[in-house]
């Protein structure tokens, strides 16, 4: 049986596989994507895209029924229905210009290669042929190198039953007909304080956030954690710290959930809709990994060296990105590495990857943006630090635009060199904010690499600005007369409690 030959063959339309796809056209290479379900995978639907689209409209319909603006807004009404429709339109649209891409390099010429779209289920017969299983017709298809970009799902949880219509996980939010009357959200991670934002932003939902441990965000500071927290009980959330769920049992009308907290008391509360978000495991399921002899790790990622390849990048041809490859699960991780393997394959690299300034974007009320280190990673590292806080209340924009609830935290390292760490932003603007910051780290910048540089006013990003000037005591606010808003402070392994710094006259 003839069998179709590509230079790459790459298992999943996802960030990390398309951008690997699009960038081996530029070497003029011929390749094959295969794509089990959605194109685009989670970064368009049951994920990024669709649930920002979520966001976008749901902070939009916030600010719209908002009344302390000076005007009020009669007869807004939100139709879950027309919202989803919304929703499906955004996810459609990025697919339509995916699949544009697909048609316009169908075929080789001399400036550039071809690419083609093939729907099924990939599985190695071996460490060059890829059998596509398509409803039952099955084809085979051989390649010179092969990707696998397969994502991740939602994690299930023991004993909980997702039905995808009461008990749902990200993936069945779509399901929903309309906005639940009551809903508990199961996890306190980004997805799960992601849809808390969401639901209660249109104020059609009671919603309850089940957070197992004190602090929701439990990874970043405690004062990111405590400030997203507020935003979620400010919003009408109901947080439920240190409570484990029990059991969730259907009745005719509604869940009952029983919840059991650390005290040793127990809670049991009605709810309409489910929502579970313990996050992600990888999509490696019947892929033959068997066959190539590729075994997962003890966390059932798959092993990847600098390269991305799964073995010695000289005598393998298998590689991994994205979600199945064990870094963090971010868009911006998955296309990087995606587009880094096809120029370790044919061109010729000018730098490493380097995962220290992947920012990260947390769409809460109001959005939460991070970059590098935060306070828990130096102190796990042993770095002494210095950490500057500065709020938005003191910035003109922020004021102008009465969104003055968030702050700019930059941390540097107290060792002499004022190496820029790390980064934390919360307000309007965030995910704008750590882009610079982000730079700085990739180019190991400092404090005088970065105070050259003058911000325009009115602008958030002088909330940036004048948070670098708190470290040099050259603030045009004051620590001393804004304690609340200003805060100075560093931290060293030998340290047992961290101090405040006396700011230079």
């Amino acid at each position: 049986m003839s069998q179709e030959k590509y230079d790459l063959i790459v298992i999943g339309s996802g960030p990390a596989g398309y951008s690997a796809a699009t960038r081996a056209i530029d070497f003029k290479k011929s390749v094959c994507i295969i794509e089990a379900n959605h194109l685009g995978g989670a970064g368009i639907m049951n994920g990024a895209l669709t649930s920002k689209t979520m966001w976008e409209l749901s902070k939009d319909f916030n600010i719209a029924s908002s009344v302390n603006r000076g005007y009020r807004a009669s007869g807004l009404f939100a139709d879950y229905k027309q919202v989803q429709k919304t929703i499906i339109q955004a996810a459609k649209q990025k697919q339509l210009q995916m699949l544009s891409q697909i048609e316009t390099f169908s075929e080789s010429t001399d400036t550039h290669g071809s690419m083609c779209l093939k729907y099924g289920w990939a599985n190695f017969v071996d460490s060059h042929t890829i059998e596509i299983d398509k409803n039952g017709t099955k084809e085979r298809i051989t390649g010179d190198n092969i990707i696998i970009a397969t994502g991740a799902r939602p994690r299930k949880m023991p004993d909980i039953e997702i039905d995808q219509e009461r008990i749902i996980d990200s993936d069945g939010i779509m399901n929903l007909k309309e906005f639940p009357e009551r809903m508990i959200i199961i996890g306190s991670g980004i997805i799960g304080c992601e849809y808390a934002t969401i639901f209660s932003n249109y104020n059609q939902t009671e919603v309850h956030l089940l957070d197992r441990q004190h602090k929701v965000i439990p990874y970043e500071d405690d004062d990111v954690s405590d400030f997203v927290s507020k935003g979620l009980e400010k919003n009408g959330v109901i947080i439920h710290h240190t409570a484990n769920l029990r059991t969730i049992r259907k009745r005719s009308d509604c869940l009952e959930v029983v919840l059991d907290y650390q005290d040793g008391h127990s809670k049991v509360i009605e709810v309409d809709v489910a929502v579970v978000a313990v996050g992600r495991i990888p999509n490696l399921d019947n892929l033959g990994l068997e066959n190539v002899n590729i075994k997962t790790t003890e966390r059932g990622y798959l092993d990847i060296n600098e390269a991305c390849a799964i073995d010695n990048f000289k005598s393998c041809n298998i590689f991994a990105a994205g979600d199945v490859s064990g870094h963090a699960q971010l868009y911006s991780v998955g296309e990087l590495q995606g587009r880094f393997i096809v120029e370790a394959l044919y061109g010729n690299l000018e730098f490493p990857l380097d995962y220290s300034n992947m920012s990260t974007l947390m769409f809460f009320k109001p959005a939460v943006a991070a970059v590098g280190l935060n306070e828990k990673a130096c102190k796990s590292q042993n770095i002494p630090y210095k950490v500057a806080t500065y709020s938005n209340s003191l910035i003109n924009r922020a004021i102008a635009m009465r969104a003055s609830d968030g702050f700019v935290k930059i941390i540097v390292s107290d060792d002499g060199e004022n190496r820029i760490l790390g980064m934390r932003a919360a307000g309007p603007q965030a995910s704008t904010l750590i882009t610079s910051i982000a730079y700085q780290i990739s180019q190991k910048g400092t404090l005088k690499d970065i105070r050259k540089n003058v911000h325009p006013h009115p602008s958030i990003s002088e909330g940036v600005q004048e948070c670098l000037r708190v470290f040099e005591g050259k603030s045009i606010y004051k620590p001393q007369a804004f304690p609340d808003f200003i805060k100075l402070e560093s931290w060293k392994p030998d340290s047992k409690v961290e101090k405040s710094l006396k700011v230079k006259k």
